[in-house]
């Protein structure tokens, strides 16, 4: 695998999630390669709407020492996308600055891989040799979004899936919803760097002080019911419990945790500090709803808390419920206060079997999956092939016209969205 263009929806931070875990894995594969990495674009319009100009530093261009063909392209976005017009010239600005960035990275028809759905008016318009389509997460899900915004979602969801020449996806969930209109789909859960995380379980290590029940991940009102969290901390006084990641909390929710003086709110964790603060734990919680939305997840921090050996307590959500047998599951606030419990008093000689289930779940497993289908599809170990060529150009956003597929299938009786509600819906 020589050139790749990896279009994400995060940055390229001390948090790191999937997209950063399978590229690092390619890099240290192929020596040679040559990957950029567009990261979140810098938001102008939004920095002078704030008064901050923090996120604008990072320089547009950068290039990774521990990885030497990785740039990481910071891109600048200057105008708000809430007006179409400027959401287009945006894409445009967007287009030319990965263009740009290629050129400079020494890019030849470049794998394009796809993880920002908003990205999909770029195929056809960078040189690429084939398109990859990742999802992990079903964003037209999430209770907070704007109908128009899932709508505008969604097209864009269903024309990468007709478009792409393979999807990938971390989930069940997402398989069933996208293999109708997948050319190509492969699920690819995500896994864990095992060894990281072997300074976390000493076995004789007693407890001392009082027990911590922590969670480690995003803290979003989406993901965590912020009702359990406080029902834990209500119901074990003694205990502390302790949330660790970017919060997105609302000031509703952070106004549920804020008067508990047993609740600890922390800061993003670097990825060189995650077995550290998990090894503070006594036991790792997963406080997740039970959605639709959550339903699509496969949670990384599933396979970090198995590579801990910690005992862990968790809603019955996907990803869990597949690991019931090395978990405490519970449902509600009464099931999921005795699932903590349990975990607690657990039997310590379980921690061998998580983390052997971690093992067998490596980053370097689900990278060389991924590579043997790419093996299939002809991309690894050939002469670059002709780019492809966009499909229509002159009509929509980013010099590409609106392919009216897309449109017809939103307006299908059998949506691939339709049914989702309700799969396991949290009172």
């Amino acid at each position: 695998m020589r050139d790749v263009i990896f279009i994400s929806l995060e940055n390229w931070d001390g948090v790191w999630r999937r997209n950063q875990f399978l590229c690092a894995e390619w890099l240290r594969r192929f020596p040679e390669m040559r990957l950029l990495f567009v990261a979140r674009p810098k938001d102008f319009s939004n920095a002078l709407r704030i008064r901050s100009v923090a996120e604008l530093r990072r320089p547009l261009l950068e290039k990774q020492s521990e990885y030497k063909g990785l740039s990481i392209l910071n891109p600048i976005k200057l105008l708000p996308n809430s007006v179409p017009v400027c959401r287009r010239f945006n894409l445009e600005l967007l287009r030319l600055q990965i263009l740009w960035a290629a050129r400079n990275a020494g890019l030849r028809a470049p794998l394009l891989w796809i993880n920002d759905h908003c990205a999909q008016p770029l195929i056809g318009t960078l040189n690429e040799r084939a398109v990859v389509y990742d999802i992990t997460d079903d964003w037209t899900l999430l209770p907070a979004t704007s109908e128009a915004e899932k709508t505008r979602i969604r097209r864009f969801d269903t024309k990468l899936c007709q478009s792409a020449d393979l999807v990938v996806v971390c989930s069940k969930a997402l398989e069933r919803s996208r293999k109708r209109f997948s050319r190509r789909i492969v699920t690819v859960p995500n896994g864990v760097n095992a060894s990281h995380y072997r300074c976390c379980w000493n076995p004789v290590q007693a407890r001392s002080g009082s027990p911590v029940f922590g969670y480690l991940g995003t803290l979003h009102g989406d993901r965590i019911d912020v009702r359990l969290v406080e029902q834990l901390a209500r119901a074990r006084p003694e205990a502390k419990v302790v949330l660790c990641g970017p919060d997105f909390f609302t000031p509703s929710e952070r106004g549920v945790l804020h008067p508990l003086q047993n609740v600890e709110l922390r800061k993003p964790v670097h990825y060189r500090d995650v077995p550290k603060v998990i090894s503070e734990f006594d036991v790792c919680i997963l406080p997740h709803r039970c959605t639709p939305f959550t339903e699509s997840l496969n949670p990384i921090k599933l396979w970090e808390y198995l590579a801990s050996g910690k005992p862990v307590a968790a809603t019955p959500v996907a990803g869990f419920r597949e690991m019931a047998h090395l978990c405490h599951l519970g449902q509600g606030q009464e099931g999921f206060l005795r699932a903590c419990g349990d975990a607690l008093n657990e039997d310590p000689a379980m921690a061998s079997a998580r983390i052997k289930e971690a093992e067998t779940n490596s980053w370097r497993a689900r990278s060389e999956q991924l590579l043997e289908v790419f093996r299939q599809q002809g991309w690894l170990g050939r002469p670059i092939p002709r780019p492809r060529q966009s499909r229509a150009r002159g009509g929509g956003e980013a010099g590409v016209s609106e392919n009216t597929d897309g449109e017809a299938l939103l307006k299908e009786g059998g949506s691939v969205w339709e049914g989702q509600k309700g799969l396991c819906e949290t009172p």
